[in-house]
């Protein structure tokens, strides 16, 4: 199995729990081999509500052939992600599952080591390189979104754009015939995440998931050093090749590579997947539509360029995008493993131990959200917000590993909706309810069937 052969390759790690380590802790363990993964996979959401009511808010679960605790509540995602204690890893938790595909992610990184190369990418994300990002996206989507009219599948076409506009920001280079290589690179990795099978076999999505990962790795490294060299390219990939730690040294060709990797997939995969959530709700709900619509044209006239200062006027929009992460946030759990024994709510919690959090779950519980349901962007007003728990809502994670693409994303999303929005009406059939596929990053089984109405 690729996971016992992940902890053999990184004997620093904390031995991991079995099962039988955890029998005090309530939970199933499922029939042999496959334990409770395939209803995880099955219906996510109807699981946890399964779990935390038959077991409360501490349960064990047995998926991926890795025995979990779960910790469910905004007490539960303080707890693991602000980590006053550091007692928890997350290298240790994703490494399990994506050190095959994204080795040295940002993600898969721990306290001293996360914080310096956080700090050195960070450079990417400063005010100049972000202005320019601006410029990118303003281009990409004046030029393309003319096009977008009459009956669409929403998903497909905004992860194309998504990748086109990573290509440009982050990579600085029109893609051209690679775009459909890169893209299909991209997908395969990130559904290799969740394959049943972990072991790189031929035939198999953690077999084509690694063979992406090998496409980039000859892609990005013969570029590394004339990025480096070149002052004058200010897309992502050549900052990060030009960006030094504490000491002064670069990051190696290797980790350049990884932290690309990694965060074209963040970017690419979990924007493409929040703007459709929002697109959908706005479907949905055309008076909220509409509200959008107007606070758009308040800040500038269809087909106008928007500056970085014009993003903070999009109020409306920025209340909208949180209630659509609310109730469908791009990651719906988050795995950590237990580097010392802790104890939560009266379980005792060995060292060693996968745990997780569920900020999908948390996100519709009654006690911190009143009808969570209901799609309503104004909870997210300061008046509103008061008083609820600062880690109910944590679609980007928080505390150190807080996203780092968070600004960006949020830039990406008011432009798109501004030229978006300025142009069509977007609908929807009555009575339609596109199925959701929850893993590994959430989207539409059919694509999001939608049709684009001109003003």
């Amino acid at each position: 199995m690729a996971l016992a052969s992940s902890e053999a390759a990184n004997p620093h790690w904390t031995p991991r729990r079995n099962i039988r380590d955890l029998a005090h802790i309530p939970g199933e363990n499922g029939p042999p081999i496959i334990g409770t993964t395939l209803r995880v996979l099955r219906n996510p959401g109807a699981y946890g509500a399964h779990m935390v009511n038959t077991y409360g808010k501490v349960f064990r679960t047995n998926a991926f052939g890795n025995p979990t605790v779960s910790l469910v509540g905004a007490e539960a995602n303080e707890l693991m992600l602000f980590d006053r204690d550091k007692l928890f890893s997350s290298e240790q938790g994703w490494g399990p599952v994506l050190n095959l595909l994204f080795p040295r992610g940002l993600m898969l990184m721990d306290f001293d080591h996360h914080r310096m190369d956080r700090r050195a990418l960070g450079i990417a994300f400063k005010p100049e390189p972000m202005r320019g990002y601006t410029q990118d996206m303003n281009r990409i989507f004046r030029d393309q979104l003319p096009s977008w009219r009459g009956d669409m599948a929403f998903y497909p076409a905004i992860k194309q754009i998504t990748l086109d506009v990573a290509a440009s920001s982050f990579l600085g280079v029109p893609l051209g015939p690679e775009a459909n290589r890169i893209n299909k690179a991209f997908v395969d990795m990130v559904q290799a995440s969740i394959g049943v099978i972990r072991a790189p076999l031929p035939f198999t999505a953690m077999g084509r998931g690694v063979a992406g990962r090998k496409y980039l790795i000859e892609y990005f490294g013969p570029q590394i050093e004339e990025r480096r060299r070149n002052e004058n390219r200010q897309d992502m990939f050549s900052q990060f090749c030009r960006a030094t730690r504490e000491d002064g040294q670069h990051m190696t060709d290797g980790e350049i590579i990884d932290h690309m990797n990694f965060l074209m997939m963040a970017a690419h995969d979990t924007i493409t997947s929040s703007v459709t959530s929002l697109i959908w709700m706005l479907a949905r709900h055309p008076e909220w539509q509409e509200k959008v619509r107007q606070e758009c044209l308040s800040v500038a006239p269809a087909g106008a360029e928007l500056t970085m200062a014009d993003l903070d006027r999009f109020e409306l929009t920025e209340y909208a995008f949180k209630e659509s992460l609310r109730m469908i946030p791009p990651v719906p759990s988050i795995p950590r493993r237990a580097l010392r024994d802790f104890t939560f709510m009266g379980h005792h919690v060995p060292a060693g131990t996968a745990v997780s959090i569920s900020p999908s779950y948390v996100h519709m519980m009654p006690e911190h959200w009143t009808d969570p349901e209901t799609f309503d962007p104004m909870r997210f007003t300061p008046e509103n917000s008061k008083g609820r728990h600062k880690y109910a809502w944590a679609p980007f994670g928080g505390g150190a590993h807080m996203c780092i693409g968070l600004h960006f994303a949020y830039m990406q999303t008011k432009l798109f909706i501004h030229h978006l929005l300025t142009q069509v009406r977007v609908e929807i059939a009555e009575g339609y309810q596109p199925e959701w596929q929850a893993w590994p990053i959430p989207q539409p089984k059919d694509g999001l069937k939608v049709t684009f109405k001109p003003l």
